[in-house]
């Protein structure tokens, strides 16, 4: 009976201790988000304050759902083969295109779903309409959840 009381009290002890950590942990990290926010730049835009819909790029949940390109560099997917659809219109595609486009969009994790799309812009790949209404689908969802 001691023995099983003396478990109790360490997994007790135990359970605070992650707790108080995990609590401290929360407000240094909000302390650093707010610094953050002060110290941004006054020409960035924050969607959640600007209410415009624009993303600042500057928040994870930003770069996962924001379809537009943050920056120039392309970030490559394992899809090195879609370079060879640059400057296509979405029109153009045949169906086998299109289902190579699908192939790979169903590969993805959702969270990489956005910065695919964004890395095609930059390197001037447009997504054939029935592929880009999936991608947009599958953002959609990712905002309803943020």
């Amino acid at each position: 009976m001691k023995g099983a009381l003396v478990i109790l009290a360490v997994l007790v002890v135990i359970g605070v201790l992650i707790w108080a950590f995990d609590r401290k942990g929360r407000l240094q990290m909000r302390r650093r988000l707010e610094s953050a926010d002060d110290t941004a730049p006054a020409d960035v835009t924050d969607a959640t304050s600007s209410g415009e819909g624009e993303c600042c790029g500057r928040h994870a949940v930003c770069e996962k759902t924001s379809l537009s390109p943050l920056t120039d560099e392309a970030v490559y997917y394992d899809d090195h083969e879609l370079d060879r659809f640059r400057g296509r219109e979405p029109e153009s595609y045949t169906e086998a295109e299109t289902e190579e486009f699908r192939d790979i969009l169903m590969s993805l994790l959702p969270d990489d779903v956005a910065g695919w799309s964004r890395s095609l812009q930059v390197r001037g790949i447009v997504l054939p309409s029935d592929v880009r209404d999936e991608v947009l689908m599958i953002v959609g969802e990712l905002r309803s959840k943020s």
